[in-house]
């Protein structure tokens, strides 16, 4: 597609490389537990997903069973103040746990770009999911992979939304 043609060899072999069973495994897996460290001590300026090319935030939940705090480094979109975030898994057969702790605690913070700020989740549905699921597909194609991969479970898309006044 048109698309795929404007990405760069190296951005195709990435995000081939990426939506891979074997990579999606390391990322699940392997990435993701070193992924938190790095975002805090560069203050949210680096992690695998900066590193491979794909913006990264740390995104601190509160556990919908545990009530404790729960960290997790994502990859996200903006859309204009608002940053986008996928429940992809992988495309595995179920919602990660972030995004559980959203569905039950919609407040969060976000370590971004040296600050961290408190944000309010809230799923898109209907033409705004649409809207948003294509301009995430556009941005890393490995997502269309996921949700051939999930099967019959729609990837959720979370939308996060800045508090005014909230940057610590």
């Amino acid at each position: 597609d048109l698309m795929t043609k404007k990405r760069s060899l190296y951005r195709q072999v990435v995000e081939a490389m990426a939506s891979s069973k074997p990579g999606t495994w390391i990322i699940l897996n392997v990435a993701s537990r070193f992924d938190p460290f790095w975002l805090r001590v560069t203050r949210g300026r680096f992690s695998a997903g900066s590193l491979l090319g794909f913006p990264s935030l740390m995104l601190t939940t509160i556990g919908a069973k545990t009530g404790l705090p729960r960290s997790t480094a994502l990859v996200f979109t903006r859309d204009g103040n608002g940053l986008v975030i996928v429940a992809s898994r992988g495309g595995m057969d179920r919602h990660p746990g972030w995004y559980h702790n959203l569905k039950a605690h919609p407040e969060a913070d976000v370590l971004l770009d040296g600050c961290s700020s408190t944000y309010t989740s809230y799923e898109a549905t209907c033409e705004e999911r649409e809207r948003l699921w294509a301009m995430v597909c556009d941005r890393y194609s490995g997502y269309t992979t996921y949700q051939k991969r999930a099967g019959d479970r729609q990837i959720p898309i979370m939308v996060l939304t800045p508090q005014v006044g909230q940057n610590k």
